[in-house]
């Protein structure tokens, strides 16, 4: 059931035009592809490029030597690289960037038939050779969606959180909703914008006409915030421009949309606010600093803090900033400080300072016990020499009380002998 519903929305989304508006000729010489009838470009690349899902797409590359962003264009469901190859060229020149469009998967030269799914993975090999091929970084690289192609870019932005940015010319809420105005989201309902742009991280700029052509060729004019009155219909192929205005509600990161007065579906580009709006939103995304990537950075300064601080040793770290001044920011201002405050002991070491009463009553206590101490340490060292000197006295005395007994002795014996 899901196959049959997805081949009936894939009948209603894509157009492509039959014949394609080209020819993929390859140079016998060179090697070298180039599309046919459009003259070869030095700063043209002409591409074959395979898909996860077994197809392989014909894309174009734009340099531009003053480019720092890359430009990555998904166009609407109605045309092929062949009828955007011009105005690839003039975008590239006026917006200064780097350009690569490309067709889907069934569109101009491409193998495969168009569906939704074929179209993710259309984008995702573009986006890939940009960064193999081109050596593009994702902090670069700018998408573009208009109309269904509004599809695959909002599908991949909401997986790319460093994007440069996104624009989305005419964009839609899903399939479904461009011929119906539905309240909920279907399962059987294909690019699902509606669902997936809260998730883009990126600055996104919003494109659209003021003047909507729907249904029997009616045409009424546009409030952006109320929307056209709806009309009932098959053969609708333009986009009410509620959507690009409910879209530019959900975004996370908004820029100033530009609505342009008098617009319809296929001829924004010919306006010259379209380009002026279109170049501002570049340049400043291109010189203002991205907040996702600063908040990045911060948490790593702050991991890199909290690491510093799991190894912090005051009083090294004290010394070895006394001794080598460091280009440090504020918050290692205060130990600077401190080391003023230790100078303060040495430099009045040749004149102590006056001390406080009850500094006086501290020290002059201590100087008290120390002088007993060292009394009763001399009395105690008195005591044992005078119980050493009795000591010996004591045993001089039984020396002599035993010589005298033996003296005694002697003059008994000689007494009896005499007797």
């Amino acid at each position: 059931m899901g196959g049959v519903t997805s081949s009936m929305a894939a009948k209603f989304a894509f157009f492509p035009p039959n014949p394609p508006s080209y020819k993929l000729v390859k140079d016998e010489a060179t090697g070298i592809s180039v599309l046919d009838p459009f003259p070869d470009r030095e700063n043209v690349d002409v591409l074959r490029i395979p898909t996860r899902r077994g197809n392989e797409i014909v894309a174009v590359y734009v340099r531009n030597p003053m480019a720092t962003s890359t430009l990555l264009y998904s166009n609407g469901n109605a045309a092929d690289i062949g009828q955007m190859y011009e105005l690839f060229i003039e975008l590239s020149i006026h917006l200064r960037v780097n350009l690569m469009g490309y067709d889907y998967s069934g569109y101009g030269q491409s193998s495969g038939k168009p569906s939704e799914h074929n179209t993710y993975a259309d984008i995702e090999a573009a986006y890939k050779c940009l960064e193999e091929s081109y050596g593009a970084k994702q902090e670069n690289i700018i998408l573009y969606g208009q109309s269904v192609g509004s599809g695959p870019t909002v599908d991949l932005a909401s997986r790319l959180p460093r994007l440069r940015a996104v624009v989305l010319h005419s964009p839609i809420l899903s399939g479904l909703r461009v011929m119906y105005p539905v309240k909920r989201t279907y399962w059987f309902d294909i690019y699902k914008n509606i669902d997936k742009i809260s998730m883009v991280k990126s600055p996104v700029l919003i494109i659209h006409g003021l003047i909507c052509t729907f249904f029997w060729g009616e045409e009424v004019k546009c409030n952006p915030t109320t929307g056209p009155r709806a009309s009932m219909g098959t053969n609708d192929d333009v986009v009410n421009c509620s959507h690009g205005k409910q879209l530019w509600e959900l975004c996370q990161e908004k820029y100033e949309p530009l609505w342009v007065k008098g617009g319809n579906h296929c001829d924004l580009e010919l306006y010259p606010e379209y380009i002026r709006h279109v170049k501002k939103f570049i340049s400043t995304v291109e010189k203002t600093p991205s907040r996702r990537n600063g908040s990045r950075r911060s948490t790593d300064g702050i991991e890199q803090l909290r690491q510093s601080t799991d190894h912090y040793e005051p009083p090294r770290r004290s010394m070895d900033q006394r001794d080598k001044p460091r280009r440090s920011t504020d918050t290692r201002e205060k130990p600077r400080k401190s080391t003023d405050t230790r100078e303060k002991p040495r430099k009045s070491t040749d004149r102590p300072p006056r001390l406080k009463f009850h500094e006086y009553t501290k020290f002059n206590s201590i100087d008290k016990l120390e002088k007993l101490k060292v009394s009763l340490d001399r009395m105690e060292r008195m005591e044992r020499s005078r119980r050493s000197v009795e000591y010996h006295d004591k045993s001089s005395r039984s020396n002599d009380q035993q010589l005298e007994k033996g003296r005694k002795s002697v003059d008994w014996l000689d007494r009896i002998r005499a007797d």
